[in-house]
């Protein structure tokens, strides 16, 4: 029996979806690149360095991550960066993308200064623009929301764009279809077409679930080669984040306790919804568990084996339901949670000091590489 809690990432399922990635990059002429905001395990880079060149980056500490250990610089964007972090960001990224035309305006010297030092390797400057239009329904992840604090609009860009802006940065995507690229690509050029003579590249962010199962792969690489025919001057930039990791492995967690409330069970749990698995929550959804039904809304009468699933935080909230298992769960038993690699290691927290679960590799050959495992001065050295 495996120890739990535990991440099991599958190297042969990492491997499909990077085969995948690699082949509509050779098709399409885009360049697709990791976004370490859904996945930074940097103990499994030298697999993706078999299929792609660079990553993306969000603070200074990705984009060191990057250079250090991806070792390839950045493709660098943040809603805002400070005089204490640029110099970082300009030594760890080949691009960098401004969120508005202050912030560019704010560091356009110290970016000026470092390229005239750096003229063998030149950082490219960007700006990020925002068509106010998106298929995305929940908010919380909405960038093109009215009021947005993510990009410049239209109507605040000059006609003739500052001599050094080198590309557009566009984000309006979140596990997103091909024909949403359709529809979201039309608006973007509608609105921002008329400056793209003046660029050399055009970022179109993330949330390109490229590797889902129902995806239209050929349709999204229709879509970027005539892109590129309208505009054969333009490097196309693709950087997802959950299609690499996507359906990649589960988190394997335990039946600590079974409690009963008005009829309603509950199987506690040696995870927590909200340190491990946050995005169930504040999306919300409900994860596929294997082995069991999910079950949408009102419980229906007369069903057996029904429970929620609950976390072992202080926190009231952190459980989810309902799901039937074909029988009555027993403490001790594993809970294995399917699809849980993307957006989980990098957003888990300790929240109540809870331990983590560790991270492991399942190799082709069968062999289980441990690549973390937590203990309590994890926590210790966190809260100082």
């Amino acid at each position: 029996m495996i120890e739990t809690p535990i991440y099991i990432m599958e190297e042969r399922l990492l491997r499909r979806n990077l085969s995948l990635i690699n082949s509509v990059a050779q098709r399409s002429g885009a360049e697709i690149i990791l976004a370490f905001k859904a996945f930074a395990l940097w103990r499994t880079f030298h697999i993706f360095r078999q299929y792609i060149s660079h990553t993306t980056a969000s603070s200074p500490y990705e984009a060191m991550l990057a250079l250090h250990e991806f070792g390839s610089p950045a493709h660098t964007y943040s809603p805002a960066y400070t005089e204490k972090d640029f110099p970082t960001l300009l030594e760890c990224s080949s691009h960098i993308t401004f969120n508005s035309l202050t912030q560019y305006e704010r560091f356009r010297t110290m970016a000026a200064d470092y390229n005239t030092a750096h003229t063998d390797k030149p950082v490219s400057l960007g700006l990020r623009v925002n068509p106010e239009y998106s298929h995305i329904e929940v908010d919380l992840y909405n960038p093109c929301a009215p009021g947005s604090r993510f990009g410049v609009l239209a109507e605040q860009l000059p006609q003739q764009l500052p001599a050094d802006i080198e590309g557009f940065h566009c984000h309006c995507h979140c596990e997103s279809s091909a024909e949403d690229l359709v529809d979201n690509l039309a608006h973007l050029e509608e609105k921002f077409g008329r400056w793209f003579s003046q660029l050399k590249w055009l970022n179109l962010g993330g949330g390109h679930l490229m590797t889902r199962a129902d995806y239209n792969v050929e349709l999204l690489i229709q879509t970027i080669q005539q892109l590129r025919q309208r505009h054969p001057h333009l490097r196309i930039i693709l950087e997802p984040g959950s299609a690499f990791a996507w359906q990649t492995g589960p988190l394997v967690s335990s039946v600590v306790d079974i409690v009963e409330n008005h009829g309603v069970k509950t199987a506690i749990l040696d995870v927590s919804f909200t340190c491990h698995m946050p995005d169930c929550l504040e999306m919300p959804y409900h994860p596929a568990v294997r082995g069991a039904k999910t079950i949408e809304g009102t419980v229906p009468q007369g069903l057996t084996n029904v429970y929620r699933l609950g976390g072992n935080s202080c926190l009231s909230g952190d459980f989810m339901g309902s799901w039937q298992f074909d029988h009555e769960l027993r403490v001790g038993e594993q809970i294995i949670f399917e699809d849980m690699i993307h957006y989980t290691t990098v957003k888990t927290n300790m929240f109540n000091g809870i331990h983590h679960p560790s991270i492991a590799l399942l190799h082709e050959d069968g062999n289980l590489e441990m690549l973390r495992q937590y203990r309590y001065e994890d926590y210790r050295n966190r809260m100082c």
